[in-house]
């Protein structure tokens, strides 16, 4: 996968101490990594990036929205999302991003690419259930609401009826077991 341009950070001339780096993230942005469950995206990244003799360290803070289906009634709606991710490029022999928060780089390098950390910790700040505010609190019309409304078990007064008369002797023997104190 080719690298975005503008999440590749030179390092090299930048003074010891924290540098501010600022980017807005649109749904091209997940489109370079054939994401598609976004329909949209606005979210701003904020990356603060401390430079040490020996080592960088990145925090990244993001906070926007998203434009994703309901898993319920598959409406779009915007979902807030927040997060911050940190991690650490020290430099060795050669480079080695095995570590999800330890990324080495070969001595002699100038610049760090970030793209893949903000796009993983985005995807990995999302809900595992994406759920409709309006299906939360009632307010939203929908016909698939209106189906999953009709075909849900209702309560019959069969069904609440305490025990069915012809039970098997062995439960009997066995509930008797839950009401001994």
């Amino acid at each position: 996968m080719k690298d975005l341009k503008e999440f590749t950070i030179p390092f090299v001339g930048l003074k010891l101490g924290k540098h501010q780096f600022n980017f807005e993230l649109k749904k091209a942005f997940f489109e370079h990594f054939e994401y598609d469950e976004f329909n949209d995206a606005a979210i701003n990244l904020d990356v603060q990036l401390e430079k040490m003799s020996t080592l960088l360290e990145f925090t990244l803070d993001f906070s926007g929205t998203v434009n994703v289906a309901c898993d319920t009634t598959n409406e779009p709606f915007d979902q807030e999302i927040a997060g911050a991710y940190n991690f650490v490029v020290k430099f060795g022999e050669e480079y080695n991003d095995e570590n999800e928060d330890l990324l080495i780089l070969p001595h002699g390098s100038y610049e760090v690419n970030i793209q893949q950390y903000v796009y993983e910790s985005i995807v990995l700040a999302m809900p595992s259930r994406r759920v409709h505010p309006g299906v939360e609190d009632g307010t939203l019309k929908s016909d698939i609401l209106d189906k999953l409304e009709e075909l849900s078990p209702k309560a019959t007064d069969e069904e609440e009826s305490p025990e069915d008369e012809n039970t098997d002797p062995r439960w009997d023997s066995l509930k008797k077991l839950l009401t001994d104190k």
